[in-house]
């Protein structure tokens, strides 16, 4: 294992040089502004709310060890881009609400456990704010858990208590439809208007736990719900800028204004649909003449809905739009800082769970760019790092203290 250490380490070393010379072959990049970039990127703490990486472990067998051209992110592109600690999602589709989705989720958490065991000089798991601050220190990864559709507490404040003990730090409280907690922005039309009454406990009981509620994929009435009931900031792990992309699953200003002043941060995703209003459009007429096809994928996977999203994502590149270009990401980040301020924006991907990505980033070594550009627009050094972590380090802390509060109030 030392000996194995030992080779990783050159590695990266020769690597760490790779993406620089990369980046400046393929972009007029200034050298000296460069430099600069990867010094505040990597006194940072970089955090990713977003990365759907657990789905290739279970469906493809990758080794987060190994660098892999099938991923977006694993140990070395991490250390590439400089990524400290990327919340792993625990993805459970809609489709298995009513399959017991538990099971499918315990299993996906062991798997984490497993990879990140084999690792234990380059990363570990993170359970805390101080945590990730600590392994950070000591120079491995920090690795979270979120769950991506609550289905898998299976409608028991008992389960939703057991995944927390087993690490799992957010939980998005549905995805594509609706589920027994709350509607979402994808279905076709609301069965709760809102939240559910269980909902309801739901967020009040990831209060008392110290667990981030994230209002990522929920319905519109479910995210005002949820900021009227939760004691605690909220995130949304993986939104954009309805102003800039309208899309349903991105946030409006009014939301952003709102979810701000609760004290919580929209990390913004960088799937090329969300981000991009042209892309978008060109993507929708793409999908259209796709669909004969995309129709005989769901029912050759009906009954595996991680692997029918794999086997389209596949087929989707085949025939997908050029990405926009980082820029428009940029400008993502840009709008919600002029709205609320800039401590309230973070980044959080979809690596792994989508199909394209802005122009540079289309793997998490991409990263130093972002840094990069916001030097390049004038963001102080200091608010680029709440930007890449900071900010969501505040509403972590922020939600465990709001725990620590209602647990000693009885």
């Amino acid at each position: 294992m030392k000996s194995y250490i030992r080779k990783l380490f050159i590695l990266l070393l020769i690597l760490f040089l790779i993406p620089s010379f990369y980046l400046l072959s393929k972009e007029k990049i200034d050298p000296q502004l460069w430099q600069k970039a990867l010094k505040i990127h990597k006194e940072a703490i970089v955090i990713d709310t977003h990365c759907d990486t657990p789905m290739l472990m279970m469906e493809r067998g990758l080794d987060i060890g190994h660098k892999s051209e099938e991923s977006d992110v694993d140990l070395i592109k991490m250390e590439e881009g400089g990524l400290d600690a990327p919340f792993f999602v625990i993805f459970v589709p809609n489709q298995l609400d009513n399959k017991h989705p538990a099971k499918k989720a315990l299993e996906i958490i062991d798997e984490i456990y497993q990879q990140v065991e084999k690792y234990p000089d380059l990363a570990e798991i993170a359970y805390s704010p101080e945590d990730i601050v600590r392994i950070h220190k000591e120079g491995k990864k920090a690795i979270l858990m979120g769950m991506e559709n609550g289905s898998p507490i299976e409608g028991s404040l008992r389960l939703l208590r057991n995944f927390y003990r087993l690490g799992v730090r957010y939980i998005t409280l549905t995805h594509s439809d609706n589920n027994d907690i709350c509607d979402s922005s994808m279905a076709k039309e609301p069965k709760w208007n809102g939240l559910s009454d269980f909902g309801k406990e739901v967020v009040l009981e990831m209060n008392r736990l110290g667990m981030m509620v994230d209002i990522s994929h929920i319905s519109d009435k479910a995210f005002w719900d949820v900021l009227e009931i939760s004691k605690a900031p909220v995130i949304a792990s993986h939104s954009s800028v309805r102003s800039l992309c309208n899309v349903p699953r991105n946030l409006s200003d009014d939301m952003i204004k709102a979810l701000a002043k609760k004290g919580g941060v929209i990390q913004i995703n960088f799937f090329s649909n969300f981000i991009d209003e042209k892309y978008n459009k060109k993507s929708r007429e793409i999908r259209e003449r796709l669909k004969p096809e995309m129709e005989k994928l769901k029912e050759k996977y009906k009954d595996d809905q991680p692997a029918y999203w794999n086997a389209a994502i596949k087929l989707w590149k085949k025939y997908a739009p050029p990405p926009p270009d980082i820029e428009t990401l940029i400008n993502h980040i840009d709008y919600v800082v002029k709205l609320v301020g800039v401590d309230y924006v973070g980044l959080g991907s979809d690596f792994d769970g989508a199909s394209s990505f802005p122009k540079g980033l289309e793997d998490v070594s991409g990263l130093p760019l972002i840094t990069y550009h916001l030097l390049k627009r004038g963001y102080r050094e200091e608010d680029i790092k709440k930007i890449l972590g900071g900010n969501l380090l505040r509403v972590f802390r922020e939600v465990v203290n709001t725990a620590k509060r209602l647990r000693k109030a009885g």
